[in-house]
């Protein structure tokens, strides 16, 4: 939440000293009736309804405050790309920064939603054009009553909330850490304990998704299935390609399909494919090689897919490579096999590393010790190292304050959405493995839904076997 009064300063070295009353005068006339009228409700409205539903039941006679968030400074006077908490969206389907959604106790133990946003630009007082956050520079906003059309639930300027905050009694819950004006000024009537049961709740709320959700999590996937196609297609067969360059091929499909990618690409030529959270990407493919890459589109309503396939650059497995591939498709079509409804939430992680760890004791890894004795001892975790997946949602690791008990040590539900990822990891200096294969990073992971039969992989349009995986490349490349 800002304050905008007294943000219509001049920038400091800027070229101009000052502002004529002539040219004041001017700017304030001339201008176009711009409102938007007889506007829909945008397609997630009755979800999201839903949803601040369920929410006040839990909490009655509480005031709730959920907190967009503000943009984050990237150096001086730039900022990062905005982008709304996951909770604030969950809830509303709105993306605005400095917004506030809010939830006020009524004396039926219900609540009133109410959504505080930045109203238009002034243009009596000439902030749409001297503050430097203002229409002219940022981009036109939407009026309280178009907000108010779009989202299906009442807007007030975000910038009489402080002192609704101020007023506010009985108990209060907020989710903190998103807008420091907001945790300021609730600072003395909250409580950590009660603040982190809240946190909790909405991201146990998410872990079912609805309709809305499954359909934008499948068009994720499925948007995300051609950034990978147009990253074979410029993949060079006999010369290297950049890393960076893989990355923002990537990120045009993102850009155009969705709203942005949902996590840092992890675009890993050769050994760099060992370290699990490559994002430098300042490397280049080789061929003979292998390429991993593990990217997903984020959706224009930010859900977003999660996907890794490892690539032969040139075309073709070797030996070596094809008999690591195949040992993690194993894998991962065991821990697939192993999601749907009723099954625990570990069991898909426990199928999949197990047979990684058949393989990796085939191939003589761990000496004389049996495969049981080698599992139970977590042997194989040097080269498996992660766990096998996680949900995907809003975030890409979705749900991430839900407790234990309903989300590790759970049991899978329809409407869950969660990743399968298996992977092998040799890195170059490891000296206990064969030297064939080090430098070797495998990883094949899909979203996988649950649904009442069984499961779909969502990003099932992407081959997965290594016969598949060659075909679907020569084709590709023509």
């Amino acid at each position: 939440m800002t304050d905008e009064s007294d943000e219509n300063k001049a920038r400091k070295n800027g070229l101009y000293g000052g502002v004529s009353t002539e040219l004041a005068e001017n700017m304030k006339q001339g201008w176009a009736d711009t409102e938007r009228r007889d506007l829909q409700p945008i397609a997630q409205a009755a979800h999201t309804a839903r949803r601040r539903a369920a929410l006040s039941a839990q909490f009655s006679g509480e005031l709730l405050v959920i907190p967009a968030g503000n943009p984050k400074v990237r150096s001086n006077d730039t900022d990062y790309p905005f982008r709304p908490s996951s909770d604030y969206v969950y809830l509303t389907g709105d993306q605005s920064q400095d917004a506030v959604l809010v939830l006020e106790p009524g004396q039926d133990g219900g609540h009133r939603a109410v959504a505080y946003l930045l109203p238009r630009s002034d243009y009596g007082s000439g902030e749409f054009w001297l503050d430097y956050h203002g229409e002219l520079w940022d981009g036109r906003r939407n009026s309280l009553t178009e907000n108010e059309q779009l989202l299906g639930l009442p807007c007030r300027d975000v910038r009489t909330l402080t002192e609704r905050l101020a007023a506010a009694t009985g108990p209060i819950r907020l989710l903190r850490g998103y807008d420091a004006a907001v945790d300021a000024a609730l600072n003395d009537k909250v409580t950590a304990e009660r603040d982190t049961e809240f946190r909790v709740a909405l991201s146990e709320m998410r872990l079912v998704k609805d309709d809305f959700e499954i359909a934008d999590l499948r068009h994720a996937c499925q948007a995300t299935a051609r950034g990978f196609e147009d990253v074979v297609r410029v993949l060079g067969t006999d010369t290297p390609t950049l890393e960076r360059a893989i990355e923002g091929t990537f990120y045009m499909r993102a850009r155009i399909e969705g709203n942005d990618v949902g996590y840092a690409s992890v675009c890993a030529a050769g050994p760099h494919a060992t370290t699990l959270h490559w994002v430098r990407n300042d490397g280049e493919t080789r061929p003979g090689e292998l390429l991993l890459i593990d990217a997903g589109v984020e959706s224009r309503n930010l859900y977003t897919a999660d996907v890794t396939r490892t690539l032969p650059v040139d075309g073709r497995f070797t030996p070596v490579q094809r008999k690591v591939y195949d040992a993690v498709y194993e894998a991962q079509s065991a821990g697939i096999a192993a999601v749907g409804p009723g099954a625990k939430y570990r069991d898909f992680h426990h199928a999949a590393q197990r047979v990684l760890a058949e393989h990796l004791a085939a191939w003589g890894l761990f000496g004389d010790r049996s495969v049981d004795e080698a599992y139970e001892l977590g042997l194989h975790r040097r080269w498996t190292l992660a766990g096998t997946g996680h949900m995907i949602g809003l975030d890409v690791h979705d749900c991430a304050k839900a407790r234990t008990e309903l989300y590790v040590d759970g049991t899978l539900e329809a409407g869950m959405v969660l990743t399968v990822e298996p992977g092998l990891y040799f890195q170059s200096d490891d000296l206990t493995v064969p030297e064939e294969l080090r430098g070797i990073g495998i990883r094949i992971e899909d979203d996988i839904l649950v649904t009442e039969e069984g499961n779909e992989n969502l990003s099932g349009g992407l081959p997965r076997a290594a016969d598949d995986v060659e075909a679907w490349m020569a084709n590709l490349r023509g």
